[in-house]
């Protein structure tokens, strides 16, 4: 949980080019080599993606002028977090929501032989829902559906059967989005 209340604690800044005012310059500090960004549109199509190449603070120049009118936003995928910084384009300038910057934690889930451990940081008590698939030989079945609510800390354990061999998939869905993981027993 330190390491998760650490990454919040990042600050992001922009800043509009001289002359141009449908340009910023977007700086983000603390970035690893791997992590991804995105401009996303309210819809979540994906407008811009990008592998960052280095550690550090991230600088880039983005010309937003071909983008129509309309709502956006930079999404920063982390190890552990998801940054979203809401923008609008307008007809004569770029205007970015620094103060509704919001952070989306990532579950956890790691297996130790049968059993699927899993953790969730929410800052706003956001609820999750749980689904465990087993994945057999020509099927796919529910084995497992949960959805907890009206917790910012969820830890949870859950055992899955020994004899019953094959890839389990784990459906967690939360704050608008569907993480995955499957897990081989």
């Amino acid at each position: 949980m330190i390491t998760m209340f650490s990454y919040a604690s990042e600050t992001s800044s922009f800043s509009k080019k001289n002359g141009i005012k449908k340009t910023i310059i977007i700086s983000l500090d603390n970035v690893k080599q791997g992590q991804l960004l995105y401009i996303k549109d309210y819809s979540g199509v994906i407008l811009y993606n990008e592998v960052l190449e280095k550690n550090g603070t991230y600088n880039k120049n983005f010309n937003l002028s071909a983008l129509p009118l309309g709502d956006y936003y930079f999404e920063l995928d982390k190890d552990m977090e998801i940054k979203v910084i809401p923008f609008k384009v307008e007809i004569d300038k770029v205007e970015i929501f620094t103060e509704m910057e919001t952070l989306i934690f990532k579950p956890m889930v790691k297996s130790k032989e049968n059993k699927v451990y899993l953790s969730r940081l929410s800052m706003n008590n956001e609820p999750l829902k749980v689904n465990i698939y087993y994945e057999g030989s020509n099927d796919k079945e529910l084995i497992f559906s949960e959805k907890i609510e009206n917790r910012n800390i969820v830890e949870r354990i859950y055992a899955l059967d020994k004899q019953q061999r094959g890839l389990y998939k784990i459906i967690v869905l939360t704050e608008g989005r569907t993480f995955s993981h499957v897990i081989a027993l």
